[in-house]
């Protein structure tokens, strides 16, 4: 699949040259800096949680006393720019401010939604041994660390957990959820707080689920499991290391969310560029 990137400035766009085919593979290859990654919507025109997307960026410069290379309205048109060239399909979309000089980068390519098999018939997941160092901030350099844990996914394996002393913290890519009876256990502390678990847990209660904070054991038993992100909503679990979750099917809870979620993200989403 195409992929494409650009150095941002106030004055335009300068193409970077690559042979990259993934997100993660161009993102190696560029200054190490804070990063967030997302899917446009809507013929190109929309993204949930633009503004917090783009707070990733901007919040943590602030905190570290520098000036990104352009301001969020020019880096919201230049993402807008872009997404059009993609139409009529939408697009993946990564932005990076480097922590050397403050230089903002745009990586995007096309955006395939999932076969709808993934949410009919839920995915299998494995687990490591593995947490981000700083997990309220998005580094690119935690891609590069774990590379070999990235490799893992692949084939059969949808996704990589990661884990601390045996418990359960998030998705290498993606926040993690565990349902008993009307209960979703998340975690909340060493994880990174997406921008669509947000949405999932304020949807959850709006159900009528309890939400439980802590980091479920690996071995513990589950009636459901899921995962969630951006870019790919609500993903049912059904294997954990090839162990079945619950009956090893997706569950009614989980389905119940998806479709709450989707609903969400029509009504919610926010223009690139008002």
């Amino acid at each position: 699949m195409t992929i494409s990137a650009f150095q941002i400035t106030k004055k335009g766009m300068r193409p970077i040259q690559t042979h990259a085919r993934t997100l993660d593979e161009i993102t190696r290859e560029l200054p190490q800096g804070f990063y967030t990654t997302f899917s446009t919507l809507n013929a190109g025109t929309r993204v949930l949680g633009m503004h917090k997307h783009l707070q990733r960026l901007y919040i943590p410069a602030k905190e570290l006393s520098f000036h990104p290379a352009v301001d969020e309205m020019t880096l919201r048109h230049r993402v807008a720019e872009l997404a059009k060239t993609f139409l009529p399909k939408e697009a993946r979309i990564r932005l990076i401010l480097a922590k050397n000089d403050a230089s903002m980068y745009i990586v995007i390519q096309q955006f395939d939604a999932l076969p709808r098999k993934v949410f009919e018939e839920g995915v299998q997941v494995v687990t490591a041994a593995l947490a981000r160092i700083a997990p309220r901030v998005k580094d690119t350099g935690f891609i590069s660390s774990s590379n070999h844990q990235r490799r893992l996914v692949g084939g059969d394996v949808f996704e990589v957990l990661l884990t601390k002393e045996g418990k359960i913290l998030e998705g290498m890519t993606s926040n993690f959820y565990a349902v008993k009876k009307d209960t979703l256990i998340t975690a909340q502390r060493g994880i990174l707080l997406g921008v669509t678990r947000r949405a999932v847990l304020r949807l959850a209660r709006g159900e009528g689920m309890s939400i439980e904070y802590r980091s479920p054991h690996v071995d513990e038993k589950f009636s459901e499991a899921f995962l969630t992100s951006s870019s790919r909503g609500v993903v049912p679990i059904v294997s954990i290391d090839g162990e079945p979750v619950g009956q090893g099917r997706v569950g009614e809870w989980t389905k119940m969310l998806s479709k709450a979620y989707q609903a969400y993200v029509k009504e919610r989403s926010e223009k690139i560029v008002s």
